[in-house]
C-alpha cells in the first residue's frame, strides 16, 4: 500500500468491546518459557490488530504509550517493553 494511502485514511474507533475468543487449554509438558512466549506472542498479536483497527498502521506510529492505552481499552493488562518491541515487530514484518 502506497505511504500517501496510508495518510488519507481516518482512524476507525472500535465499535464493540473487544470480546476475547474461547480460550482451550494449553499442551501440558512444555517447559514454562514456552507458555510466557506463547502467551507474549497471544497479547502482541490482539494488540496489533486492536492498533490496525485504530488507523494505527506503521511501527513508528505505535509507541509504547499507545500500545499501552489501546490495552486498556480492549481490556488486557498493559503490556511490557518487550510485548510492545514485539507488537511493532508483527505490524513491521507483515507488510
Amino acid at each position: 500500500m502506497p505511504a500517501a494511502a496510508l495518510k488519507t485514511k481516518r482512524p476507525v474507533p472500535l465499535d464493540q468491546p473487544y470480546v476475547p475468543v474461547e480460550k482451550r487449554p494449553l499442551p501440558p509438558g512444555r517447559p514454562r518459557d514456552w507458555y510466557v512466549t506463547h502467551n507474549r506472542r497471544l497479547k502482541a498479536m490482539r494488540l496489533a490488530i486492536a492498533l490496525l483497527d485504530l488507523g494505527v498502521y506503521l511501527p513508528s506510529q505505535a509507541r509504547n504509550e499507545k500500545i499501552r492505552s489501546t490495552a486498556l481499552l480492549i481490556g488486557v493488562h498493559p503490556p511490557s517493553d518487550t510485548t510492545c518491541h514485539m507488537v511493532r515487530a508483527l505490524m513491521r514484518y507483515s507488510r
